[in-house]
């Protein structure tokens, strides 16, 4: 596990509001105001992917207020990304008054006064969310084009902006697996995706550093071939012409990022770990191997088959049976 986490149950009451506070003003610095404080119910969870903060969070409506005398005081440069997933709040930033909810995005300047606040702050309804912390140096575009998204609902449908969301739900769910050691892979992941996303809502993509532009495609064409692994029309072709991108450059991307594995080899594999595990289920022994097979983007057995046996050593129904200690 990687972070610090905070559940309030494990507070004495009259300290929960303050040790909250206290933990999320590491990377926000801003006043906290609630209804609730007396009676605070939050959990935290802080991931430090260095240079990236990752803060995922469910708490009682609490108000948070950044002045412009803060501002003036302290200013540690950060851009604050937030997924909201469930609640509704309010924004003030940058000459802009929005509203948002479950699964809206938006930016906020540390440089610049906010007040971020819940629609009703007198209902006991949680609200929760995902916040990105990362210092502003680090966002390859331009400053004065960055404040056009300043304080707005961000576009979050289609595009790395799906993507960004998925990832970002995903390290919430998989917290608890992760290792200290995978901290600054994933900050980078983070900063990549994020900095793509950005990109693409001011339509200046061309203005990131090649190699940031290409890590994000990949992690772009890797989710479209999950997502697509059951069509046996998933050809190089197909994910090229779907991505606006030549051939040449998606098999670059693959050589350079993803340990050499051809696009052809990584959906391949893909497919047969998919079919191995539902072979494995307990749940689905009575489903019929071609139908498995199917469901995986093979729809000729014989061509399964062999597959499965060149790269497991056993054919589908011989490792079906197996028991699950003989399972390599």
């Amino acid at each position: 596990m990687i972070g610090t986490v905070f559940r309030s149950d494990d507070v004495p009451a009259a300290d929960r509001f303050d040790y909250w506070r206290e933990l999320i003003s590491r990377t926000r610095s801003n006043d906290f105001i609630s209804a609730h404080s007396a009676e605070f119910w939050g959990e935290l969870r802080l991931l430090e992917l260095e240079p990236v903060t990752v803060m995922q969070a469910s708490f009682l409506p609490t108000r948070f207020r950044r002045s412009p005398k803060m501002v003036r005081q302290s200013d540690a440069e950060l851009y604050h990304l937030t997924l909201l997933l469930d609640g509704e709040m309010g924004l003030d930033h940058a000459g802009r008054t929005s509203a948002f909810g479950p699964h809206d995005l938006h930016l906020a300047d540390s440089s610049r006064p906010y007040d971020f606040r819940p629609t009703d702050d007198r209902e006991r309804r949680v609200v929760k969310g995902v916040g990105v912390d990362f210092p502003k140096a680090l966002l390859p575009l331009p400053a004065h084009r960055v404040k056009e998204l300043l304080g707005r609902g961000l576009p979050r449908q289609e595009g790395v902006g799906a993507l960004l969301t998925e990832f970002l739900i995903g390290l919430d769910r998989q917290a608890d697996a992760l290792q200290p050691s995978d901290a600054p892979r994933l900050g980078t992941v983070v900063l990549d995706l994020v900095s793509a996303y950005l990109a693409q809502a001011l339509d200046v993509e061309a203005a990131l550093p090649p190699e940031t532009r290409q890590r994000a495609m990949a992690r772009r064409v890797h989710a479209f071939i999950r997502q697509n692994l059951h069509d046996p029309e998933l050809t190089p072709s197909a994910i090229a012409a779907a991505h606006h991108i030549s051939l040449s450059y998606l098999y670059r991307i693959f050589s350079q990022q993803s340990q050499g594995e051809s696009v052809a080899a990584w959906i391949r594999n893909r497919r047969l770990e998919g079919a191995r595990c539902d072979l494995a289920n307990p749940s689905l022994h009575t489903t019929p191997i071609h139908f498995i097979a199917a469901r995986w983007g093979f729809p000729r057995a014989p061509e399964f088959t062999r597959a499965f046996r060149a790269a497991y050593g056993l054919s589908p129904k011989e490792y079906r049976f197996q028991k699950p200690s003989e399972r390599a």
